[in-house]
């Protein structure tokens, strides 16, 4: 009786793994993309193909394809849950099944244009010095600049304590709160485009991060929560100029440091957050012509992304698609000996492990 009970769990177990892989989707990624003058969001499969979405949902008929094809990424976050994932796993399902038979609505990644796969958010907030490397390689210049705090590894400076209604401190936290900033979504700019150096502007310096892509109106989420409130992960490039603005005005200048043109590259793609199971175990890369510059892990960050939703949101409401960016970790350019900075011709490449690889290069100023 015994060894058949044990037969009948094994069977069950064996049933049920079967299922469970027969029924995980393909993982994918999905982006915004332009072929012959028309622009439309993809299904990125293995990184070197795209399905064309809507062209796809129209020429494969089944019962889920009474829903309607995305018009753009935002559109896309909103109905993913209410059928449009369905209907992804079903177009991935159809392209694999199609083997060498590539259907039309099938390209190369190479063969389109790839636009940045959220083309405006309405906000983009990013978090900085959010490892403790960083901000001890950063302590020269913080310290070089009056009202500015010297480096602490990320411990609480003196005399800090909550933020009623934003961040409250467990008594036992030893970390400074968190510290966002807004960056103009005006200044995002594709994967493959060129990073613009502004006239007169020498000090321009990398920041390999990873973005948080909300996926609903997100207002005071708890920490506990905020998993539920990100739809996938995408890459910035958090260019920055380290020049100052010409007086001590304040200590600092956020609008001349990130917001110049062509600062944000974002993209190239965003992993859905099924396919990431767990952001705070990426490794992460930059390299400037082929030397490792950046080299880390997001397990090294103070505040961990679901703390940056909390915070950000304590603050705003979130809408969809907006970008809650993570922060950078050691290794940027302008704390080496001597400084490292953009020059027109660099090639920059920001990986995170299971995200993507973003790459751009640097142009001089537009003559």
């Amino acid at each position: 009786m015994r060894s058949q009970l044990i037969l009948g769990v094994v069977i069950a177990s064996t049933i049920a793994g079967v299922l469970t892989h027969a029924q995980a989707p393909t993982p994918f990624k999905l982006g915004t993309f332009e072929r012959e003058g028309r622009t439309f969001v993809g299904i990125v499969l293995r990184e070197s193909v795209v399905i064309d979405f809507p062209t796809a949902h129209a020429a494969i008929r089944t019962p889920a394809s009474t829903v309607a094809p995305p018009t753009d990424m935002k559109d896309l976050i909103n109905r993913y849950d209410t059928g449009l994932r369905a209907r992804i796993v079903e177009i991935v399902r159809s392209v694999e099944n199609a083997g060498a038979s590539r259907p039309p609505y099938v390209h190369e990644v190479r063969a389109v244009k790839i636009l940045p796969p959220i083309m405006y958010p309405t906000t983009m907030l990013n978090v900085a010095v959010n490892y403790s490397e960083h901000d001890l390689e950063m302590a020269k210049l913080r310290e070089q600049v009056p009202g500015m705090g010297a480096a602490t590894s990320g411990s609480a400076l003196p005399n800090t304590r909550s933020a009623p209604g934003i961040w409250e401190r467990a008594a036992d936290d030893t970390r400074w709160n968190p510290y966002v900033f807004m960056k103009s979504p005006a200044a995002i700019i594709a994967e493959g485009e060129a990073i613009r150096l502004p006239p007169g502007r020498t000090n321009v310096d990398w920041e390999c991060e990873m973005s948080a892509v909300v996926s609903k109106p997100a207002s005071r989420v708890p920490v506990s929560q905020a998993a539920n409130f990100i739809f996938g992960y995408t890459l910035q490039n958090d260019v920055s100029d380290r020049g100052g603005r010409g007086d001590t005005r304040y200590g600092s200048d956020w609008v001349v440091s990130k917001n110049h043109d062509t600062f944000a590259p974002l993209g190239p793609f965003i992993t859905p957050r099924e396919f990431v199971p767990d952001p705070q175990k990426l490794a992460v890369t930059f390299s400037l012509n082929g030397q490792v510059l950046q080299q880390a892990n997001t397990s090294f960050m103070i505040h961990n992304v679901f703390e940056q939703m909390a915070y950000a949101t304590s603050i705003m409401t979130l809408r969809t698609g907006d970008l809650v960016t993570t922060g950078t970790p050691a290794g940027v350019g302008s704390a080496r000996t001597p400084p490292i900075y953009f020059k027109a011709g660099d090639r920059s490449v920001c990986t995170y492990e299971g995200i993507g690889t973003l790459t751009n290069t640097v142009v001089g100023p537009t003559p």
